[in-house]
Protein backbone atom coordinates (compact mmCIF):
# COMPACT_ATOMS: atom_id res chain seq x y z
CA UNK A 1 0.00 0.00 0.00
CA UNK A 2 1.24 3.22 -0.68
CA UNK A 3 1.75 6.62 1.71
CA UNK A 4 -0.66 8.85 0.44
CA UNK A 5 -3.52 10.04 3.33
CA UNK A 6 -6.55 8.64 3.75
CA UNK A 7 -9.57 9.17 1.62
CA UNK A 8 -10.95 10.94 4.68
CA UNK A 9 -10.79 14.57 4.42
CA UNK A 10 -8.20 16.08 7.12
CA UNK A 11 -9.92 17.36 10.55
CA UNK A 12 -11.04 20.99 9.51
CA UNK A 13 -10.38 21.19 5.79
CA UNK A 14 -12.45 21.44 3.05
CA UNK A 15 -12.82 18.64 0.51
CA UNK A 16 -10.90 20.05 -1.99
CA UNK A 17 -7.73 21.68 0.26
CA UNK A 18 -4.17 20.59 -1.69
CA UNK A 19 -5.79 20.92 -4.97
CA UNK A 20 -3.71 22.95 -7.44
CA UNK A 21 -4.39 23.78 -11.30
CA UNK A 22 -2.13 20.81 -12.35
CA UNK A 23 -5.25 18.80 -10.58
CA UNK A 24 -7.79 20.90 -12.50
CA UNK A 25 -6.01 20.52 -15.50
CA UNK A 26 -6.52 17.01 -15.19
CA UNK A 27 -10.18 17.06 -14.09
CA UNK A 28 -11.30 19.33 -16.79
CA UNK A 29 -9.31 17.07 -19.75
CA UNK A 30 -10.76 13.79 -18.54
CA UNK A 31 -13.92 15.68 -17.83
CA UNK A 32 -14.38 17.22 -21.24
CA UNK A 33 -13.32 13.80 -23.04
CA UNK A 34 -16.25 12.00 -20.95
CA UNK A 35 -18.46 14.97 -22.32
CA UNK A 36 -17.73 14.23 -25.85
CA UNK A 37 -18.44 9.82 -25.44
CA UNK A 38 -21.08 11.17 -23.58
CA UNK A 39 -22.53 13.13 -26.52
CA UNK A 40 -21.79 10.58 -29.31
CA UNK A 41 -23.30 7.72 -27.09
CA UNK A 42 -26.61 9.65 -26.76
CA UNK A 43 -26.47 11.05 -30.74
CA UNK A 44 -27.17 8.30 -31.72
CA UNK A 45 -30.34 7.41 -29.65
CA UNK A 46 -31.93 10.45 -29.91
CA UNK A 47 -31.65 10.63 -33.74
CA UNK A 48 -31.75 7.16 -34.74
CA UNK A 49 -35.96 7.54 -36.04
CA UNK A 50 -34.78 9.90 -38.56
CA UNK A 51 -31.60 7.70 -39.09
CA UNK A 52 -34.16 4.48 -40.06
CA UNK A 53 -36.62 6.77 -42.07
CA UNK A 54 -34.44 7.92 -44.25
CA UNK A 55 -32.15 4.80 -44.69
CA UNK A 56 -34.53 1.70 -44.49
CA UNK A 57 -36.93 0.93 -46.89
CA UNK A 58 -40.68 0.60 -46.12
CA UNK A 59 -40.93 -3.11 -45.49
CA UNK A 60 -37.38 -2.82 -42.95
CA UNK A 61 -39.69 0.19 -41.14
CA UNK A 62 -41.74 -2.42 -40.24
CA UNK A 63 -38.92 -4.12 -38.20
CA UNK A 64 -38.05 -0.49 -36.59
CA UNK A 65 -36.46 -1.47 -33.34
CA UNK A 66 -34.32 -4.52 -34.48
CA UNK A 67 -32.84 -2.04 -37.01
CA UNK A 68 -32.39 0.46 -33.91
CA UNK A 69 -30.91 -2.21 -31.91
CA UNK A 70 -28.34 -3.65 -34.19
CA UNK A 71 -27.35 -0.18 -34.66
CA UNK A 72 -26.95 1.15 -31.15
CA UNK A 73 -25.83 -2.87 -30.89
CA UNK A 74 -22.82 -3.01 -32.94
CA UNK A 75 -21.78 0.71 -31.37
CA UNK A 76 -21.56 -0.91 -28.05
CA UNK A 77 -19.71 -3.74 -28.88
CA UNK A 78 -17.10 -1.31 -30.74
CA UNK A 79 -17.11 0.42 -27.73
CA UNK A 80 -16.25 -2.88 -25.75
CA UNK A 81 -13.14 -4.15 -28.14
CA UNK A 82 -11.80 -0.82 -28.22
CA UNK A 83 -12.19 0.24 -24.62
CA UNK A 84 -10.34 -3.46 -23.38
CA UNK A 85 -7.78 -2.42 -26.11
CA UNK A 86 -7.33 1.18 -25.37
CA UNK A 87 -7.15 0.52 -21.59
CA UNK A 88 -4.18 -2.46 -22.11
CA UNK A 89 -2.56 -0.15 -24.32
CA UNK A 90 -2.72 3.07 -21.89
CA UNK A 91 -1.02 0.44 -19.16
CA UNK A 92 2.31 0.43 -21.91
CA UNK A 93 2.34 3.85 -23.03
CA UNK A 94 0.79 6.36 -20.91
CA UNK A 95 -2.44 7.44 -20.05
CA UNK A 96 -1.91 10.92 -21.81
CA UNK A 97 -0.71 9.36 -25.20
CA UNK A 98 -4.41 6.74 -25.33
CA UNK A 99 -6.23 9.81 -24.20
CA UNK A 100 -5.14 11.99 -27.47
CA UNK A 101 -5.02 9.06 -29.76
CA UNK A 102 -8.87 8.06 -28.13
CA UNK A 103 -10.55 11.36 -28.84
CA UNK A 104 -8.73 11.93 -32.17
CA UNK A 105 -9.85 8.82 -34.08
CA UNK A 106 -13.48 8.61 -32.26
CA UNK A 107 -13.87 12.86 -33.43
CA UNK A 108 -12.78 11.48 -36.89
CA UNK A 109 -15.10 8.81 -36.97
CA UNK A 110 -18.36 10.36 -35.81
CA UNK A 111 -17.60 12.92 -38.44
CA UNK A 112 -17.56 10.78 -41.05
CA UNK A 113 -21.08 8.86 -39.61
CA UNK A 114 -22.06 12.07 -41.12
CA UNK A 115 -21.33 11.07 -44.66
CA UNK A 116 -22.74 7.51 -44.63
CA UNK A 117 -24.90 6.59 -47.43
CA UNK A 118 -26.65 3.77 -46.44
CA UNK A 119 -27.65 1.51 -43.01
CA UNK A 120 -24.55 -1.19 -43.58
CA UNK A 121 -21.78 1.74 -44.14
CA UNK A 122 -23.39 3.33 -41.10
CA UNK A 123 -23.15 0.41 -38.90
CA UNK A 124 -19.60 -0.10 -39.38
CA UNK A 125 -18.55 3.16 -38.93
CA UNK A 126 -20.63 3.39 -35.35
CA UNK A 127 -18.48 0.40 -34.74
CA UNK A 128 -15.21 2.06 -35.43
CA UNK A 129 -16.35 4.96 -33.62
CA UNK A 130 -17.82 3.24 -30.60
CA UNK A 131 -13.97 1.14 -30.88
CA UNK A 132 -12.25 4.23 -30.93
CA UNK A 133 -13.91 5.71 -28.01
CA UNK A 134 -13.57 3.17 -25.58
CA UNK A 135 -10.29 4.13 -24.58
CA UNK A 136 -11.24 7.27 -23.12
CA UNK A 137 -12.66 6.91 -20.33
CA UNK A 138 -10.57 4.01 -18.42
CA UNK A 139 -7.53 6.38 -19.44
CA UNK A 140 -9.11 9.01 -17.65
CA UNK A 141 -10.11 7.54 -14.83
CA UNK A 142 -6.37 6.10 -14.36
CA UNK A 143 -5.36 9.70 -14.46
CA UNK A 144 -7.00 11.85 -11.93
CA UNK A 145 -7.16 8.26 -9.78
CA UNK A 146 -3.65 8.58 -9.71
CA UNK A 147 -2.80 12.46 -9.45
CA UNK A 148 -5.34 13.21 -7.20
CA UNK A 149 -4.86 13.44 -3.47
CA UNK A 150 -6.97 10.19 -1.77
CA UNK A 151 -9.02 13.18 0.21
CA UNK A 152 -10.05 14.29 -2.63
CA UNK A 153 -10.22 11.11 -5.95
CA UNK A 154 -13.93 9.53 -5.14
CA UNK A 155 -14.93 13.22 -5.42
CA UNK A 156 -13.15 14.21 -8.47
CA UNK A 157 -14.22 11.15 -10.12
CA UNK A 158 -17.74 11.92 -9.40
CA UNK A 159 -17.20 15.02 -11.09
CA UNK A 160 -15.36 13.15 -14.26
CA UNK A 161 -18.25 10.84 -14.98
CA UNK A 162 -20.86 13.59 -14.64
CA UNK A 163 -19.26 14.91 -18.20
CA UNK A 164 -21.41 11.60 -19.84
CA UNK A 165 -24.47 12.99 -18.17
CA UNK A 166 -23.56 16.75 -19.69
CA UNK A 167 -22.45 15.19 -22.76
CA UNK A 168 -26.14 13.56 -23.95
CA UNK A 169 -27.55 16.99 -22.19
CA UNK A 170 -25.81 19.01 -24.82
CA UNK A 171 -26.55 16.30 -27.69
CA UNK A 172 -30.42 16.60 -26.46
CA UNK A 173 -30.23 20.39 -26.88
CA UNK A 174 -28.35 19.84 -29.84
CA UNK A 175 -30.93 17.74 -31.64
CA UNK A 176 -33.65 20.52 -30.32
CA UNK A 177 -32.40 22.95 -32.24
CA UNK A 178 -31.89 21.32 -35.12
CA UNK A 179 -34.58 19.87 -35.14
CA UNK A 180 -36.34 23.13 -34.89
CA UNK A 181 -34.26 24.98 -37.96
CA UNK A 182 -34.52 21.59 -40.20
CA UNK A 183 -31.56 23.25 -42.24
CA UNK A 184 -31.14 19.87 -44.42
CA UNK A 185 -34.52 18.59 -44.25
CA UNK A 186 -34.64 15.05 -43.51
CA UNK A 187 -31.09 14.93 -43.64
CA UNK A 188 -30.35 17.27 -40.73
CA UNK A 189 -29.75 14.43 -38.42
CA UNK A 190 -26.43 14.27 -39.80
CA UNK A 191 -25.66 17.25 -38.99
CA UNK A 192 -25.64 16.01 -35.55
CA UNK A 193 -22.45 13.94 -36.17
CA UNK A 194 -20.91 16.84 -37.87
CA UNK A 195 -20.80 18.57 -34.15
CA UNK A 196 -19.26 15.56 -33.01
CA UNK A 197 -16.23 15.81 -35.08
CA UNK A 198 -14.81 19.20 -33.12
CA UNK A 199 -13.61 17.02 -30.02
CA UNK A 200 -10.38 16.47 -32.30
CA UNK A 201 -9.59 20.01 -31.70
CA UNK A 202 -9.14 19.39 -28.00
CA UNK A 203 -6.27 16.76 -28.74
CA UNK A 204 -4.20 20.32 -28.68
CA UNK A 205 -5.38 21.48 -24.99
CA UNK A 206 -4.90 17.57 -23.93
CA UNK A 207 -0.98 17.58 -25.51
CA UNK A 208 0.00 20.86 -23.95
CA UNK A 209 -2.23 21.19 -20.43
CA UNK A 210 -1.79 17.70 -19.27
CA UNK A 211 1.09 15.65 -17.93
CA UNK A 212 2.00 12.04 -17.91
CA UNK A 213 1.09 10.11 -13.64
CA UNK A 214 4.24 10.24 -11.99
CA UNK A 215 2.68 6.98 -10.00
CA UNK A 216 2.37 5.44 -13.53
CA UNK A 217 5.90 6.12 -14.19
CA UNK A 218 7.07 5.18 -10.99
CA UNK A 219 5.52 2.13 -10.87
CA UNK A 220 6.91 1.40 -14.50
CA UNK A 221 10.58 2.26 -13.30
CA UNK A 222 10.61 -0.11 -10.11
CA UNK A 223 8.64 -2.69 -12.13
CA UNK A 224 5.89 -3.02 -9.97
CA UNK A 225 3.83 -5.80 -12.17
CA UNK A 226 1.12 -7.03 -9.26
CA UNK A 227 -2.03 -6.54 -9.52
CA UNK A 228 -3.24 -6.11 -6.45
CA UNK A 229 -0.88 -4.75 -2.81
CA UNK A 230 -1.72 -8.20 -1.24
CA UNK A 231 -0.01 -10.35 -4.70
CA UNK A 232 2.88 -7.79 -4.32
CA UNK A 233 4.21 -9.67 -1.94
CA UNK A 234 3.34 -13.08 -3.08
CA UNK A 235 5.23 -14.45 -5.71
CA UNK A 236 4.98 -11.93 -8.41
CA UNK A 237 7.25 -10.97 -11.04
CA UNK A 238 8.02 -7.45 -9.58
CA UNK A 239 11.76 -6.31 -9.76
CA UNK A 240 12.41 -9.37 -12.50
CA UNK A 241 12.35 -7.04 -15.82
CA UNK A 242 10.10 -9.50 -17.56
CA UNK A 243 6.29 -7.48 -17.46
CA UNK A 244 4.00 -10.04 -17.54
CA UNK A 245 0.81 -8.85 -20.04
CA UNK A 246 -1.12 -6.59 -17.93
CA UNK A 247 -4.66 -8.58 -18.72
CA UNK A 248 -3.00 -11.85 -17.70
CA UNK A 249 -1.67 -10.51 -14.74
CA UNK A 250 -5.37 -9.45 -13.16
CA UNK A 251 -6.24 -13.03 -13.21
CA UNK A 252 -3.11 -14.70 -12.47
CA UNK A 253 -3.46 -14.30 -8.47
CA UNK A 254 -6.21 -15.14 -6.46
CA UNK A 255 -7.47 -11.94 -4.76
CA UNK A 256 -7.25 -9.63 -7.95
CA UNK A 257 -9.03 -12.47 -10.08
CA UNK A 258 -11.94 -12.28 -7.29
CA UNK A 259 -11.87 -8.69 -7.30
CA UNK A 260 -12.08 -8.82 -11.50
CA UNK A 261 -15.07 -10.84 -11.84
CA UNK A 262 -17.23 -9.36 -8.83
CA UNK A 263 -16.77 -5.81 -10.37
CA UNK A 264 -17.37 -7.44 -14.12
CA UNK A 265 -20.96 -8.62 -12.37
CA UNK A 266 -21.90 -5.25 -11.54
CA UNK A 267 -20.56 -3.82 -14.49
CA UNK A 268 -22.50 -6.08 -16.68
CA UNK A 269 -25.59 -5.45 -14.26
CA UNK A 270 -25.20 -2.12 -14.76
CA UNK A 271 -24.90 -2.08 -18.44
CA UNK A 272 -27.69 -4.46 -19.32
CA UNK A 273 -29.97 -1.91 -17.37
CA UNK A 274 -28.87 0.84 -19.38
CA UNK A 275 -28.13 -0.03 -22.67
CA UNK A 276 -31.27 -2.23 -22.66
CA UNK A 277 -33.93 -0.55 -20.30
CA UNK A 278 -33.14 3.23 -20.48
CA UNK A 279 -33.32 3.51 -24.48
CA UNK A 280 -37.06 2.09 -24.12
CA UNK A 281 -37.74 5.61 -22.08
CA UNK A 282 -37.92 8.12 -24.94
CA UNK A 283 -40.46 5.67 -27.15
CA UNK A 284 -42.25 4.76 -23.90
CA UNK A 285 -42.85 8.20 -23.43
CA UNK A 286 -44.38 8.83 -26.78
CA UNK A 287 -46.44 5.53 -26.67
CA UNK A 288 -47.93 7.14 -23.79
CA UNK A 289 -48.35 10.61 -25.08
CA UNK A 290 -50.23 8.79 -27.38
CA UNK A 291 -52.66 7.37 -25.51
CA UNK A 292 -53.35 10.48 -23.74
CA UNK A 293 -54.28 11.97 -26.44
CA UNK A 294 -51.91 15.06 -25.90
CA UNK A 295 -50.46 17.20 -28.63
CA UNK A 296 -46.30 16.88 -30.28
CA UNK A 297 -46.19 13.33 -28.24
CA UNK A 298 -42.57 13.57 -29.58
CA UNK A 299 -41.78 16.13 -27.41
CA UNK A 300 -42.75 14.26 -24.12
CA UNK A 301 -40.01 11.37 -25.55
CA UNK A 302 -37.71 14.38 -25.54
CA UNK A 303 -38.80 15.63 -21.80
CA UNK A 304 -38.35 12.35 -20.65
CA UNK A 305 -34.58 11.77 -21.81
CA UNK A 306 -34.26 15.11 -20.74
CA UNK A 307 -35.19 14.68 -17.05
CA UNK A 308 -33.69 11.12 -17.09
CA UNK A 309 -30.23 12.59 -17.50
CA UNK A 310 -30.64 15.34 -15.68
CA UNK A 311 -31.51 13.11 -12.75
CA UNK A 312 -27.74 10.89 -14.03
CA UNK A 313 -26.10 14.57 -13.50
CA UNK A 314 -27.41 15.16 -10.18
CA UNK A 315 -26.28 11.76 -9.12
CA UNK A 316 -22.76 12.28 -10.86
CA UNK A 317 -22.16 15.10 -8.86
CA UNK A 318 -22.75 13.46 -5.55
CA UNK A 319 -21.56 9.42 -5.92
CA UNK A 320 -18.11 10.96 -4.42
CA UNK A 321 -19.94 12.41 -1.46
CA UNK A 322 -21.95 9.38 -1.13
CA UNK A 323 -19.79 6.75 -1.66
CA UNK A 324 -17.37 8.04 1.25
CA UNK A 325 -20.55 8.90 3.55
CA UNK A 326 -22.20 5.25 2.86
CA UNK A 327 -19.05 3.09 1.94
CA UNK A 328 -18.47 1.60 -1.18
CA UNK A 329 -20.40 -1.42 -0.76
CA UNK A 330 -23.56 -0.13 0.90
CA UNK A 331 -23.48 2.35 -2.20
CA UNK A 332 -23.56 -0.33 -4.52
CA UNK A 333 -26.24 -1.74 -3.06
CA UNK A 334 -27.84 1.54 -2.51
CA UNK A 335 -27.59 1.85 -6.12
CA UNK A 336 -28.92 -1.29 -7.30
CA UNK A 337 -31.93 -1.23 -4.78
CA UNK A 338 -32.95 2.04 -6.25
CA UNK A 339 -32.51 1.21 -9.86
CA UNK A 340 -35.14 -1.90 -9.59
CA UNK A 341 -37.56 -0.11 -7.67
CA UNK A 342 -37.55 2.67 -10.19
CA UNK A 343 -37.75 1.13 -13.11
CA UNK A 344 -40.80 -0.43 -11.44
CA UNK A 345 -41.66 2.70 -10.64
CA UNK A 346 -41.36 4.18 -14.39
CA UNK A 347 -42.84 1.73 -16.08
CA UNK A 348 -45.32 0.01 -13.62
CA UNK A 349 -46.58 2.68 -11.56
CA UNK A 350 -46.32 6.01 -13.01
CA UNK A 351 -50.35 6.45 -13.93
CA UNK A 352 -49.80 9.93 -15.66
CA UNK A 353 -47.49 12.03 -18.18
CA UNK A 354 -46.42 14.57 -14.97
CA UNK A 355 -45.59 11.07 -12.92
CA UNK A 356 -43.76 9.38 -15.55
CA UNK A 357 -41.44 12.96 -16.39
CA UNK A 358 -40.38 12.85 -12.65
CA UNK A 359 -40.04 9.11 -12.66
CA UNK A 360 -37.80 9.26 -15.34
CA UNK A 361 -35.66 12.17 -13.50
CA UNK A 362 -35.80 9.57 -10.40
CA UNK A 363 -34.43 6.43 -12.53
CA UNK A 364 -31.77 8.70 -14.59
CA UNK A 365 -30.09 9.10 -10.79
CA UNK A 366 -30.04 5.50 -10.37
CA UNK A 367 -29.99 3.20 -13.52
CA UNK A 368 -27.34 5.87 -15.07
CA UNK A 369 -26.11 8.12 -12.58
CA UNK A 370 -25.15 6.40 -9.63
CA UNK A 371 -25.08 2.72 -11.41
CA UNK A 372 -22.00 4.22 -13.52
CA UNK A 373 -20.11 6.64 -10.85
CA UNK A 374 -18.82 3.56 -8.80
CA UNK A 375 -17.15 2.59 -11.89
CA UNK A 376 -15.09 6.15 -11.75
CA UNK A 377 -14.61 5.54 -8.39
CA UNK A 378 -13.84 2.06 -7.06
CA UNK A 379 -11.74 0.22 -9.44
CA UNK A 380 -8.84 2.41 -9.00
CA UNK A 381 -8.55 1.60 -5.66
CA UNK A 382 -8.81 -2.18 -5.87
CA UNK A 383 -5.66 -2.37 -8.57
CA UNK A 384 -2.33 -1.29 -8.54
CA UNK A 385 -1.02 1.54 -10.99
CA UNK A 386 0.92 -1.26 -13.54
CA UNK A 387 -2.66 -2.89 -14.01
CA UNK A 388 -5.42 -0.10 -12.96
CA UNK A 389 -6.19 0.78 -16.21
CA UNK A 390 -6.27 -2.64 -17.89
CA UNK A 391 -8.45 -3.23 -14.71
CA UNK A 392 -11.06 -0.49 -15.12
CA UNK A 393 -11.51 -0.73 -19.02
CA UNK A 394 -11.95 -5.04 -18.89
CA UNK A 395 -14.58 -3.98 -15.53
CA UNK A 396 -16.33 -1.53 -17.83
CA UNK A 397 -16.14 -2.19 -21.25
CA UNK A 398 -15.66 -6.25 -21.12
CA UNK A 399 -19.31 -6.20 -20.17
CA UNK A 400 -20.15 -4.65 -23.30
CA UNK A 401 -18.90 -7.45 -24.95
CA UNK A 402 -21.94 -9.02 -23.42
CA UNK A 403 -24.47 -6.61 -23.19
CA UNK A 404 -24.34 -5.75 -26.95
CA UNK A 405 -26.58 -7.98 -27.67
CA UNK A 406 -29.03 -7.07 -25.36
CA UNK A 407 -30.63 -3.75 -27.26
CA UNK A 408 -31.24 -5.65 -29.99
CA UNK A 409 -32.73 -8.48 -27.91
CA UNK A 410 -34.89 -5.84 -26.00
CA UNK A 411 -36.24 -4.68 -29.66
CA UNK A 412 -37.28 -8.53 -30.69
CA UNK A 413 -38.48 -8.59 -27.11
CA UNK A 414 -40.84 -5.77 -27.24
CA UNK A 415 -42.42 -7.29 -30.82
CA UNK A 416 -42.50 -10.89 -28.64
CA UNK A 417 -44.32 -9.32 -25.55
CA UNK A 418 -46.11 -6.61 -27.59
CA UNK A 419 -45.50 -4.47 -24.43
CA UNK A 420 -42.55 -1.94 -23.93
CA UNK A 421 -43.19 -2.37 -19.40
CA UNK A 422 -42.93 -6.05 -19.97
CA UNK A 423 -39.38 -6.01 -21.87
CA UNK A 424 -38.05 -3.42 -19.44
CA UNK A 425 -38.94 -5.24 -16.07
CA UNK A 426 -37.54 -8.56 -17.13
CA UNK A 427 -34.74 -6.75 -18.27
CA UNK A 428 -34.25 -5.00 -15.12
CA UNK A 429 -34.47 -8.22 -13.10
CA UNK A 430 -30.11 -8.16 -13.41
CA UNK A 431 -30.82 -5.76 -11.00
CA UNK A 432 -30.59 -8.42 -8.11
CA UNK A 433 -27.41 -9.40 -8.99
CA UNK A 434 -26.29 -5.91 -7.45
CA UNK A 435 -28.07 -6.92 -3.77
CA UNK A 436 -25.78 -9.58 -3.12
CA UNK A 437 -22.27 -9.28 -4.84
CA UNK A 438 -21.31 -5.71 -2.96
CA UNK A 439 -21.03 -7.93 -0.03
CA UNK A 440 -18.46 -10.00 -1.28
CA UNK A 441 -16.09 -7.24 -2.27
CA UNK A 442 -13.18 -5.23 0.37
CA UNK A 443 -14.35 -2.22 1.50
CA UNK A 444 -12.06 0.47 0.49
CA UNK A 445 -13.47 3.65 1.94
CA UNK A 446 -10.12 5.58 3.81
CA UNK A 447 -7.56 3.46 2.47
CA UNK A 448 -4.59 4.44 0.60
CA UNK A 449 -4.42 3.89 -3.39
CA UNK A 450 -2.20 0.84 -4.33
CA UNK A 451 0.60 1.79 -5.57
Amino acid sequence: MGSIAASTVPSGLHWYSGLDSKHWRVLTASFLGWVFDGYEAYALFIVMPFVLGSMLTPDQLGNKAVWAGLAIGLTLLGWGIGGLTGGILADYVGRKRMMIYSVFFYALFTGLTALATNFSVLCFLRFITGFAMGSEWCTGVALLAETWPNHARPKGAGFLQSGFGFGTLIAALVWLVLRQTQPLGADTWRLVFVVGALPAFFCLYIRRAVGESERWLEAIRKQRWAATEQGAGAGSASGTGKRPFTLTEIFREPESRRRTLLAFLLSLTTTVGWWAISSLLPEYAVRTAKLAGVANPGQWGLSAALLYTGGAVVAYLASGFLADAMGRRFYLFFTYLGALITTAFTYLWASSLDALLVASFINGFFTLGCAYSWMAIYPAELFTSSVRATAAAFIFNAARLLAWVFPIVAGTMIQAFGSIPRTAMTLASIYLVGLVVPWFMPETRGKPLPE
